[in-house]
Formats: structure tokens, sequence, C-alpha cells
């Protein structure tokens, strides 16, 4: 497969957050399940998201970010996606700078891209609670960290990895780094349990 070829099959360019050692691929905000409720809800992590200001509410944006939505329908879609993360120079790639996983279908075609792309390292962050129920078809080369929907509120232990939003003391290094992740992969690492992000 063509490299502009995968591109016009996914629905455009992929993300490259510029805090980020890798690339992304972002879906609109405003089409998260359990996010798009949480939006409305003061005090959760979702509202007064990032991604529903500054450059993601461009229109030239959102445009793209529903084409890729779109995308993931594309019976080739699975196969596009492992072509471009494959032909990138980083071993790592996060999953959803701005969007989250929209069905179990959504899910499945995650778990056979990174089968695809057995030299990279996958973080998948979600505030979808079901996903828990099909961790045990998840790839070993992908982290997926469930995310406490209120801020300061401690994510719940029953899973195997998640992330929290706090208000002090937070362990992601990022906002002394120049908000960077610079050699850290804390987010990729499935030893690493909970990660605590602040608020921002």
């Amino acid at each position: 497969m063509k490299t502009s070829e995968a591109f016009k099959i996914i629905g455009g360019s992929l993300s490259k957050p510029s805090k980020m050692p890798g690339w992304s691929i972002g879906l609109p905000a405003k089409e998260c399940k359990t996010g798009g409720k949480l939006q409305a809800v003061k005090g959760s992590v979702c509202y007064d998201c990032y991604a529903m200001k500054g450059c993601y509410v461009f229109k030239v944006v959102q445009d793209a970010q529903y084409r890729r939505l779109k995308a993931i329908k594309d019976p080739a879609w699975v196969i596009a996606m492992a072509h471009l993360i494959n032909s990138k120079k980083p071993d790592v790639f996060r999953w959803h700078d701005s969007g989250d996983v929209q069905d179990l279908d959504h899910l499945n075609k995650i778990y056979e891209v990174c089968r695809l792309t057995p030299s990279k390292r996958h973080w998948l962050p979600t505030r979808e609670a079901w996903i828990k129920d099909h961790l045990s078809d998840k790839p070993n080369n992908l982290v997926i960290r469930f995310s406490a929907p209120m801020v300061d509120q401690r994510a719940p232990a029953s899973w195997p990895n998640s992330s929290e939003v706090v208000t002090s003391g937070a362990s992601c290094p990022a906002p002394k780094q120049n908000n960077e992740c610079r050699d850290c992969r804390n987010c990729w690492n499935p030893e690493i349990k909970t990660i605590s992000y602040g608020k921002h």
C-alpha cells in the first residue's frame, strides 16, 4: 500500500502532538460517548476539555476529525493505519489525542492494528468503562489506561492500568519539562499502574 493511499483511507493525516515523542490520531471530542456526557458535568475531567477549545475548534480541524471518524468503517482502515504507524520512526503511538473509542468494532480494529505493528508500543487512554470486559483480547504491545472521570478522583484499582487528573501532586513530569514527554515513556509502560496528570 502506498502511503498516500493509506492517508486517503484513514481520512487524512495522523496527528503530531507537540509534547509527544510519537504520532497519534484525533477524533472529534464532541463524539466521545462517555466524555460527551461528562463535558456538561462541572468538576469532571471533560468539563473544560482541551480538545474543545484552541486550534481544535477550527473548521479545518473539525472537518478532518470527522473524516477520520467516518473512515473507521472503511474495510481497509486497519491495514492503512498499520502501514502508516509502521512507516514512522518513533516506536510509540498514542491513540486519540482527542476523542475516544466509539464501540466494540472500533476497539477490535485498534487491537488488530496493534497486532500488525508489533515493533511499536501503543497507549490508549479512555473513559469507556465497558472496555474492561474486553481486556483479555488486548495485544501485549497495547496499554489501556482507564481515566478517572472526576478531577482529584482516585482511579479504580480494578483496572490493570489507569490515570487520574489532580490539582496537586501529579506524577507526570511534563509540566516541569516545558510540557513535553522528553525521555519519559511511563504512559506506555504496563508496569506503571496509575499515572496522575496535573489539571490544565
